[in-house]
């Protein structure tokens, strides 16, 4: 592989308070461009990651998988390779940025099309998740190992992929199913997936997802949805 670049994009909404750490704690010298994806901010997430040095791009229809998409459409217009890689990181602070060069070696290595970040293979602090997300993600990745036949231990966020097998995974979850949509798909197209453990401590401020009862099982029902739908 002739020396791909490595993209981060990092969907944000109301993360004002965590933006600016997890920008200032990626390895500046491994990556070309880091994306913030301000998925309709009512505080100051822009102007904190403007002025960390990120790239800030404004997707006001809110989800997940609409900030993610936003990032990938702006990536189509730059001069992005196919063996460039795409790296996918929250902006609440959870995950650790300085363990990005765990998630790329495996691509860099030519072993892996896509790499996930797995929170049940490496240390969590106490707290960091709730028991729901803890048994949402067993249930999840079972699912896909009885239907699927692809092995994973997580859904985690923390993620990179090679930018010629994302374009052609197709993505097209808008909301709570996209990081289950990129596993079913990789395993369904046989790309060559692994896991690398990966360290999770308590975010910063409250999950808009796991920290409310609406949030939790509108999550949890999406991704159940979304491994029966492309079975």
């Amino acid at each position: 592989m002739n020396n791909p670049s490595v993209y981060v994009i990092i969907p944000a909404f109301n993360e004002q308070n965590a933006v600016c750490n997890v920008i200032s704690e990626i390895p500046r010298s491994l990556v070309s461009e880091i994306v913030v994806v301000n998925n309709g901010s009512t505080d100051n997430t822009v102007e904190q990651a403007l002025s960390c040095g990120a790239t800030v791009l404004d997707e006001l229809q809110k989800g997940y998988g609409n900030a993610c998409l936003k990032g990938i459409e702006y990536l189509k217009n730059k001069p992005v390779s196919g063996h460039d890689i795409i790296l996918f990181i929250d902006a609440d602070y959870s995950d650790y940025p300085a363990e990005m060069p765990g998630l790329i070696d495996p691509i860099l290595q030519d072993h892996a099309d896509l790499v996930i970040g797995s929170r049940a293979l490496g240390k969590r602090q106490k707290g960091s998740m709730t028991p729901q997300q803890i048994f949402g993600n067993w249930l999840a990745t079972t699912l896909l190992r009885w239907f699927y036949g692809v092995k994973f231990t997580d859904l985690g966020p923390f993620r990179a992929i090679r930018f010629d097998k994302l374009m052609g995974l197709g993505m097209r979850d808008r909301t709570y199913g996209w990081t289950v949509e990129m596993q079913v798909k990789a395993a369904k197209q046989g790309l060559r997936c692994t896991e690398v453990p990966v360290n999770y401590r308590r975010r910063i401020g409250k999950s808009k997802v796991s920290g409310t009862v609406k949030g939790t099982v509108m999550a949890g029902y999406k991704i159940l949805l979304t491994i029966f739908r492309y079975l």
